[in-house]
């Protein structure tokens, strides 16, 4: 049986044309470059990097065993930290209802409440929590309150985001149906509107609170509050057997949070 090239007419066949390979390897070149000035510009001490692993060996020699001695506190600050995310989620989750409705094109009033409300979900989703939770502690001072406003300035963006995008998806029939009888603006919003995006707003809402208890506990280092003080005073002094509690409580707050957010889906969604 003659093979393909040969019903065709062809001796041999390539995958793609002399023009496609040099665009192809044209574009590895500008990649290897790119990765290889990146490199050069970060200033890498490569005796570091090679020196990390026996780093790494003796830090966790030092660790073992954990210290327990302090679990008591350690489990109150902990639990101190679930109410910062839990606080922060759902401060975040109502102020976002009215920035997603002004963000969404088919809901907001004009142009200019479209613009404010996208301005309003970039401000907040560009600056890292850290950043907002310095800028709090320097407003509020040390303490739960600027981790509680730092972790809801950050998720406003990202909940009102995704509630936005939600919205804009929703059935038009049922908006239209109401506005057809002459029903007011809110009674749009609550019976045609709301229902659609109910269960993209638990969805939003379970993911962020999962997602700000791993934020939560890093906020400490910066003095917001939360796990993170702990573990940045164990570091400071040394006491690398209670950073080590510290680092295993953190991690099974993590799994925690985990199996809950995935409880919460299954029985609200």
């Amino acid at each position: 049986m003659s093979s393909i090239a040969e019903q065709f007419g062809r001796e041999d066949w390539t995958r793609f044309t002399p023009k496609q390979r040099w665009r192809r390897f044209a574009i590895f070149a500008a990649c290897a470059l790119a990765i290889a000035w990146s490199l050069s510009s970060i200033e890498v001490v490569w005796a570091w990097v090679w020196g990390a692993p026996a780093q790494m060996g003796d830090l966790f020699g030092r660790m073992y065993p954990p210290d327990t001695t302090n679990l008591a506190e350690i489990l109150r600050i902990l639990w101190q930290t679930v109410n910062i995310a839990t606080f922060a989620t759902a401060l975040a989750t109502l102020m976002s209802l009215p920035v997603a409705y002004l963000a969404a094109q088919n809901t907001t009033p004009n142009q200019a409440t479209l613009w404010l409300g996208r301005l309003i979900l970039v401000t907040s989703r560009s600056v890292n929590t850290i950043i907002w939770a310095l800028l709090f502690v320097a407003i509020f001072g040390p303490g739960v309150v600027a981790g509680i406003v730092a972790i809801m300035f950050r998720s406003v963006g990202f909940i009102g985001k995704l509630l936005g995008e939600a919205i804009e998806e929703i059935d038009k029939r049922p908006v239209e149906a109401l506005e057809a009888t002459g029903a007011s603006r809110f009674k749009v919003i609550a019976y045609a509107i709301v229902p659609q995006v109910m269960p993209t707003f638990w969805a939003v809402a379970i993911l962020r609170w999962d997602i700000n208890l791993r934020e939560s506990t890093v906020l400490g280092l910066v003095g917001a509050g939360g796990i993170g003080i702990i573990l940045q005073g164990a570091i400071d002094t040394f006491n690398w057997p209670e950073a080590a509690t510290v680092l295993l409580a953190i991690l099974a707050l993590v799994i925690v949070g985990e199996v809950v957010s995935a409880f919460l889906r299954r029985r609200i969604l």
